[in-house]
């Protein structure tokens, strides 16, 4: 029996995460969920965040993370927050930040002409280096001769395995093509070791074609033809900013899954929408997202069968009009979960 610990956090967090255990529980009657308390409120209580021991708890006594979102104006800084995701996310090695972009009904895309068979994609963004590790640092601070310095960390090992990682989930879904997105032209070191290790891995993999594209480019040519895109692997802040294009595209955040993965390890799973302070507690958050990367999660613990019922279920609930108000619907957060709860019968 699987075990999932399940931080719903802080905001609408809540609210969306209550509707993903609902499907989860409809689903797999069997699962384990665990709430840990994690965010403003303990933060602010006991000056808590996550600890070393926590973490160790998570990677020894369950199998994967269900996250709402974290953010709570009362903690300014959201230094609770930073600690809490990107100490799971560094501490747990969760190298992946895999997201799915698919549409699922074509009045939800801002492109012309664009059917639900144009966009289904998938970007492997690296997610332990980059531009977030936090090296780097500031001098003279405050002046007018300010200095800010923020160093772009690219290791052989962490660039090898998430072009590996694209390339192996390639190779067991059937696509044909795999596309890099760097800035080689203008970060040369950086650009220079990715393209030089795509091309390397890319020789194992003799069927898949592979492509490199500036991260600009790609960008103009996701809404020219998305249709063209399969899976997509990149850097942490080329990533960062093509998922959310790529949300754009087939919705919105309200419907965007995402996982952070270490295969064979216990992993995070997230709707990246945020916690959405303004609006918490009025019933009216899309709860999608979170149902979404419910499903994802039961992709990585290998329930496929469940995790397309779950989608199936959300696909028929857009199709109805069914949903929140983001999304061109009247429901709130509830009756939005009620209306995949039904379709799940």
């Amino acid at each position: 029996m699987a075990r999932v610990a399940v931080l719903p956090g802080d905001g609408v967090g809540k609210e969306v995460t209550r509707e993903a255990a609902r499907v989860l529980r409809a689903v797999r009657p069997e699962l384990e969920l665990v709430e840990w308390p994690h965010g403003a409120h303990r933060f602010l209580e006991s000056g808590e965040t996550i600890t070393d021991a926590e973490l160790g708890e998570l990677s020894s006594s369950y199998d994967a993370i269900l996250l709402g979102a974290l953010g709570d104006p009362r903690v300014p800084g959201n230094e609770h927050a930073r600690q809490i995701l990107l100490g799971m996310r560094f501490k747990l090695d969760l190298f992946i930040n895999f997201r799915p972009v698919r549409l699922l009904h074509e009045r939800l895309c801002p492109l012309k002409g664009k059917t639900v068979e144009d966009l289904d994609f998938v970007i492997f963004r690296e997610n332990t280096e980059g531009v977030y590790v936090g090296m780097g640092g500031t001098f003279k601070q405050g002046t007018p001769d300010e200095v800010a310095v923020q160093e772009d960390m690219n290791t052989r090992k962490g660039v090898e395995r998430i072009i590996r990682a694209a390339f192996d989930y390639a190779r067991a879904h059937g696509h044909s093509r795999v596309t890099l997105s760097d800035k080689a032209n203008a970060m040369e070191f950086a650009g220079g070791l990715w393209r030089r290790v795509f091309a390397e891995v890319a020789r194992e993999y003799p069927e898949i074609e592979r492509e490199a594209l500036y991260v600009d480019m790609l960008a103009m040519d996701l809404v020219r033809r998305p249709e063209r895109y399969q899976v997509i692997v990149t850097g942490n802040l080329f990533g960062d900013i093509l998922s959310d294009l790529g949300a754009a595209l087939v919705g919105g955040l309200g419907l965007t899954a995402s996982g952070n993965i270490h295969p064979g390890r216990v992993s995070l799973f997230e709707p990246v929408h945020g916690s959405a302070p303004d609006i918490a507690g009025q019933d009216t958050a899309n709860p999608l997202a979170a149902i979404l990367t419910a499903a994802l999660m039961l992709r990585h613990l290998g329930d496929d069968d469940s995790a397309a019922r779950i989608e199936a279920a959300v696909q028929a609930a857009v199709l109805a009009g069914e949903t929140t108000s983001d999304l061109g619907g009247t429901l709130g957060t509830v009756a939005a979960g009620e209306a995949v709860l039904r379709r799940l019968g």
